[in-house]
């Protein structure tokens, strides 16, 4: 596994990245029907874009498995295909965008304990809850910050 920051971001990347998310989403996001999860879907390319920095982790080929999107001291997203969870990978890129960026604030939902139990595992605790995600739908965010 290797982690590299994208410099740019091709549209080939992009693909690779949205499919990344996708399967994430699909295996962590339960509470998410498959239409919602196709509606969020066609916000990613442009999220991945706009994102002032792009963490990627990647196999031994060099194809993508992971990836982390930070805006200053923020985290923004961690997805991980299914089968790289509990291998390291989330532990590494979220550490390295901790050590490099000063990574310190986020948020994730409630629903997603799985993600909520990672977070607090490196040192995350909650600070506030909101009854709704940033976009004003029915999904409770957790804000959590180191």
């Amino acid at each position: 596994m290797r982690i590299v920051e994208l410099e740019s971001r091709t549209p080939e990347c992009l693909d690779r990245l949205l499919e990344v998310w996708e399967r994430s989403v699909r295996a962590t996001h339960t509470f998410l029907s498959g239409g919602e999860v196709e509606t969020i879907k066609a916000y990613v390319p442009q999220a991945l874009r706009e994102v002032p920095r792009l963490i990627v982790g990647e196999d031994e080929r060099g194809v993508p498995i992971g990836f982390l999107g930070a805006d200053g001291q923020r985290l923004e997203m961690l997805f991980l295909l299914p089968q790289a969870r509990g291998k390291g990978l989330g532990r590494a890129l979220l550490q390295h965008g901790m050590d490099r960026y000063g990574l310190r604030e986020l948020a994730v939902n409630e629903q997603n304990p799985q993600a909520r139990g990672f977070y607090e595992r490196m040192g995350f605790r909650v600070y506030r809850r909101t009854e709704t995600d940033e976009q004003g739908g029915p999904y409770p965010l957790l804000y959590m910050r180191l």
